[in-house]
């Protein structure tokens, strides 16, 4: 299992350059994995072998794919499972049991509270020192760990591979679309910021969106 890091009570001011909306979250402590989830972990809480280089991000996988993820685990560590899920894929019957003491997909609110670390910049650091980007990937994801961290001990909350939050983006205009943070291997420099937010379906499956674990603290 990935390691966990403790995060501290605090609070996120999100921002949507779309709709030109600023809010402010209160955040309760919570935990959240160093480093992305990587292929080996979503091989071995499925009971399969790795495709690949088992130590890259695991990629590929849709928001249902990374909420059947967090169940698996929990059941393989004694937890209680946080995601009531439906037979078939459909986000609006996906329940959150926020009581759960399992593993779970951070709110956007944890997620950029998290990726800041107590700075304000775009960024808590030199890109490069801190992210895999166009400029220095050579256009294809990296293992975990191979840029610096922020100041809490989180890998590659910039860069390397994009990562699925749990909220809907805008269920007024985007229905189900979900939220996604972080910036990936293949985006610019002004894609990998800790303020972008993105969308997309929840069914989306591509090689540069992954996800990694929190839990309550």
């Amino acid at each position: 299992m990935e390691t966990m890091r403790a995060i501290e009570a605090g609070s996120a001011t999100l921002t949507d350059r779309r709709t030109e909306r600023s809010w402010t979250v209160e955040v309760a402590p919570f935990r959240l994995s160093a480093l992305q989830v990587t292929r080996r972990a979503v091989a071995e809480a499925a009971g399969a072998a790795a495709d690949g280089d088992e130590l890259l991000p695991a990629v590929d996988l849709s928001w249902f794919d990374a909420v059947r993820h967090c169940n698996r685990v929990s059941e393989l560590e004694g937890l209680r499972p946080a995601y009531g899920l439906p037979e078939t894929d459909d986000g609006d019957a996906v329940v959150w049991d926020r009581a759960a003491d399992g593993y779970r997909l951070p709110t956007e609110a944890e997620w950029e509270y998290a990726c800041r670390a107590g700075t304000t910049g775009p960024r808590y650091g030199d890109l490069d020192a801190i992210a895999w980007h166009r400029g220095n990937s050579g256009e294809r994801p990296h293992r975990g760990g191979g840029r610096l961290p922020n100041a809490w001990g989180l890998h590659d909350m910039i860069g390397n591979v994009w990562e699925w939050c749990w909220d809907v983006y805008d269920a007024e205009v985007y229905r189900d679309y979900r939220v996604i943070k972080g910036g990936g291997w293949f985006d610019e420099h002004w894609s990998c910021r800790a303020g972008v937010r993105r969308r997309t379906m929840p069914s989306l499956a591509i090689d540069d969106l992954g996800f990694r674990l929190a839990r309550n603290a």
